[in-house]
Formats: structure tokens, sequence, C-alpha cells
């Protein structure tokens, strides 16, 4: 692994919450279990069935996971980036989750398989304390995202959907909250369960209004005035 790769690797590893409490020597060890492997934008990265095999730490790149719902639509649960994980909660119970993972970009991953982590991480309580912390965070994210769906307004839902993407993704500084996660108007659509067209018509009309700007970088702004 080229030296830079593996700097990247090793501050990622100690940036996760459960392996962040574990020695030098535990972390050490960890890397050695962890695989690499690469994946094209679009590419699935695992179907419903596989979830209960392994975890997942994303290197580089982004992902998002979805289902199709039963009118053939696509509805976005998560997205995640670099630095981020899941899978974690198929591992504890065995049980597949009702989605599907695919990246968005071409996406470098770390895989954990289910009996790496049982004996690397389970066993170790202050690696279960992390692990239950994670988990109610997640269950929060599922309350969003049903909070998201009751909402009878388009715009509401996107609104809702850029707010907890603040709150993930977002940097603040003086001017307001920067996404730092590019997301396409099909996304935003797919997240909030709206038309792509619904979108990019809201999105205009609070640039025009001066909720939300679109930065240089194409990281979007969100406004005081929208907060």
């Amino acid at each position: 692994m080229k030296k830079s790769k593996k700097l990247l690797v090793d501050k990622i590893v100690k940036d996760i919450p459960f392996f962040a409490c574990l020695s030098e020597e535990e972390i050490g060890d960890l890397k050695h279990i962890l695989i690499e492997k690469y994946f094209p934008r679009n590419k699935i990265i695992f179907l419903e069935e596989d979830t209960q095999n392994y975890m997942y730490i994303i290197l580089s790149g982004k992902v998002k996971v979805g289902y199709v719902g039963s009118e053939g639509k696509e509805h976005i649960l998560a997205v995640h980036k670099a630095g981020d994980f899941f899978g974690e909660m198929a591992l504890l119970d065995g049980k597949t989750s009702p989605a599907t993972v695919t990246a968005m970009e071409d996406t470098d991953i770390l895989i954990m398989s289910r009996r790496d982590f049982e004996e690397y991480l389970l066993k170790n309580s202050k690696v279960l304390r992390q692990i239950i912390a994670i988990l109610c965070s997640r269950l929060r994210e599922s309350w969003m995202m049903l909070k998201v769906l009751g909402l009878p307004r388009s715009e509401d839902r996107v609104r809702t959907v850029l707010r907890h993407l603040g709150l993930q993704y977002g940097i603040k500084d003086r001017r307001g909250v920067v996404l730092t996660i590019k997301l396409t108007h099909q996304d935003l659509a797919d997240y909030s369960a709206v038309s792509r067209e619904t979108v990019t018509r809201l999105l205009n009309r609070l640039i025009r209004d001066g909720e939300i700007e679109v930065l240089e970088d194409k990281n979007l702004l969100l406004k005081p005035g929208f907060l």
C-alpha cells in the first residue's frame, strides 16, 4: 500500500468511534484484517441479501442507501461519504437490511467480515458502548426519514432533508452552513420522495429568495434565513 493511502487508512480507522477507543496495538491488528475494494460509479456494493455478512468503511467516494418502492421509484434512506461506515447493525443480529447500497461516485471501501467483527470488536466492552451510541444515532436518522415521508407538502420535505444534511455534513461559518456533500437534483428528489422537477423548481426559488446559494465549488450554502 502506498504511503499516502496508508496514512489515509490510518486516519479514517482512528476516526471511527468504536475503533478510536482501541489501543494502538489493537488498531494495528485490526488494519491487517480490513480488505480494500474499489467500486466504480453506479456499481451496486451490496444487495439486501448480502447485508448480514460484512461491515463497510468508506475510504474515498460516496454511496447511497436506498430501496425501490412498489411504484418502481427509488427512495434514498441515507447518503454516506468518506469516513462513514455502515452495515454494523446487520452484523449484530445476523438479519438482512431492506436496502441496497450503490456507489454514487468512484468509491474505495474497507470491508470487515462478520467473523472478524465478532472476534475483534464484540468482546470489547468499550467498543460495545460506542456501538450502542451509534445505533441510537441510526435510529434517530430513521425517525427523520419517517418525518420526511409524513410531510404532505413537497417543499417541506425538501427543506427538512436539506436541514438534515446540514446537521450531518454541514460546516458552520459566518455565512451559514456549507454542505460538504454534493448531491444532484435527482438525489435530493429520491431523498425527499418528490420529483426531480419539483426539487429543481424549489431550489431555483430558494436561490432567488436568497435562502440558499450555490458556491464556486458547487457546494450548497444554507443561509441563516433558511435555517
